[in-house]
């Protein structure tokens, strides 16, 4: 039977050449690269903007802190009373899908937005980009109601792809970004100061938040699936790491900011 199973991982790795984007996701899940980044967001969410509509029923409001041009948050628009995006810079697009956008850096501006302003805040791969993380999150605590819901990705230090990625020297790491990214516009400028799960869940229990909970998952081959060689560069990493989970590319945090009368 496990020289049947490596037969058909044989094949499955086979077919991974020459086939379209869509193709080579489809087959991940066969290879045990599972769940996506993206469907563990979809299900923290979902509990978060469920547990707001009891708390606040008709006024969820939600932040997409370092927001980009596709939120996660979308999907929930008819649930959410106020979506809310705040970046560093204004955006090179219009983002139909918010009803506000702000300018904050999310590091330095604690009075960025009134204090108890959002049920949901979501921080997508912005974590690393933070040259205060610490300062980031508590100001974020501070601007959610009691009772809210912090969900985050981010890369992982620890896996060793990613470091070496993070080692590198300015120079060749933003010759190498547009490889690995979509766009031009999706290169931003890497720090990686708080980025292995021991390190964001202390920052997390520093800002104040409760309810940690961290789950790793395979994330390179989806990442930076849109060209071959990297695709398959991100395939290598996320198969060498999948017995590893401290090790694997990126994190899922979630946490919660304590109710009124909490402790």
């Amino acid at each position: 039977m496990a020289g049947g199973a490596g037969h058909r991982g044989g094949r499955d790795l086979h077919r991974l050449v020459g086939v379209t984007e869509a193709g080579r996701f489809a087959l991940l899940p066969r290879l045990g690269i599972d769940p996506p980044v993206g469907t563990l967001v979809h299900r923290a969410l979902d509990v978060a903007i469920t547990a707001a509509e009891v708390r606040t029923p008709g006024s969820v409001a939600a932040l997409d802190a370092g927001c980009g041009r596709v939120s996660a948050l979308r999907t929930f628009r008819p649930r959410i009373a106020r979506l809310v995006g705040a970046d560093i810079h204004q955006p090179s697009t219009a983002l139909p899908h918010l009803d506000e956008f702000a300018v904050v850096d999310l590091c330095a501006s604690p009075d960025g937005f009134p204090e108890r302003s959002f049920d949901v805040v979501l921080s997508s791969f912005t974590l690393e980009h933070f040259a205060d993380p610490t300062s980031a999150l508590s100001n974020v605590r501070r601007w959610m109601r009691p009772g809210g819901t912090l969900v985050i990705t981010t890369v992982n230090r620890r896996h060793p792809f990613v470091a070496a990625y993070l080692g590198l020297p300015d120079g060749p790491r933003r010759r190498l970004q547009p490889l690995v990214k979509a766009t031009a516009a999706d290169a931003h400028p890497l720090v990686g100061a708080c980025n292995d799960p021991g390190a964001i869940r202390a920052a997390l229990e520093s800002a104040g938040f409760t309810d940690i909970r961290l789950t790793t998952v395979g994330h390179l081959a989806r990442a930076w699936g849109r060209r071959w060689p990297t695709f398959a560069a991100g395939l290598l990493g996320d198969l060498l790491t999948g017995a590893m989970p401290s090790r694997r590319s990126t994190i899922v945090a979630v946490a919660r900011v304590p109710g009124d009368g909490a402790a």
